[in-house]
């Protein structure tokens, strides 16, 4: 409001009575924290599934060579309506296949063929693909978000090697499980396995991957020279 006698007219903001009887309050501007919580990990977003590959040079290669075959022939078929003989392919393929049996060897060895190109055509349109692309919490409804197993295996190793004792750590990065390979030049090696697998646990909950392999540390003393 205006007071009366201002001559800048300006416009001032009245205090307002805490209704609980608390000293005046001024106004401010809201916080998003009091519309909206603050996310955490324990919130679902859905479910993290693998991420699945586009497959575009399987499928590119597949759609040229069926294109390339549908193209062959209807310039075949379209030649004999023409009044046009026949290529000889396809009057060798009809011969052949009117001449040859079930039980030949050449019929076996091309429908053999024809199946294991089906066959991988159908593993590669059922499975996800991407091996090497870790899925991780889904935390917010509409973000997903993966981890490289290369790298999941670098966080663990750079992890192990701080643990007094360790020389040198190897990683082999799973979907299920870490294997890791710990050489120790001093200290006892039941310390240096009870160390590393509970350092390497608690790196391994910090990746927030949706399912977290398993671990299994092995921890040797590095051969001796000569």
């Amino acid at each position: 409001m205006t007071e009366p006698g201002d001559p800048t007219g300006s416009t001032r903001r009245m205090p307002t009575v805490d209704p609980a009887g608390g000293d005046p309050q001024t106004p401010g501007p809201a916080t998003p924290s009091a519309h909206e919580p603050v996310p955490t990990l324990e919130q679902g977003g859905g479910r993290a599934g693998r991420f699945w590959s586009a497959r575009r040079v399987p499928a590119a290669l597949l759609a040229l060579v069926l294109l390339g075959a549908a193209g062959l022939l209807l310039y075949d078929i379209a030649a004999v309506r023409a009044g046009h003989p026949a290529m000889q392919w396809r009057r060798s393929l009809a011969d052949g296949l009117a001449e040859r049996h079930l039980d030949d060897v050449a019929v076996l060895v091309g429908a053999g063929i024809a199946a294991a190109i089906g066959l991988w055509l159908l593993l590669l349109a059922l499975t996800p693909g991407l091996r090497d692309l870790l899925p991780m919490r889904r935390d917010r409804a509409g973000v997903r978000a993966g981890l490289d197993r290369t790298a999941a295996a670098l966080v663990l190793r750079d992890r192990a090697v701080e643990v007094p004792g360790v020389q040198s750590v190897r990683v082999r990065m799973g979907r299920k499980k870490a294997k890791v390979r710990a050489l120790s030049h001093f200290r006892e090696l039941d310390d240096v396995r009870n160390d590393v697998d509970a350092v390497l646990t608690t790196a391994v909950r910090e990746l927030g991957l949706a399912k977290p392999p398993g671990l299994s540390v092995q921890v040797h003393r590095p051969a001796k020279k000569g």
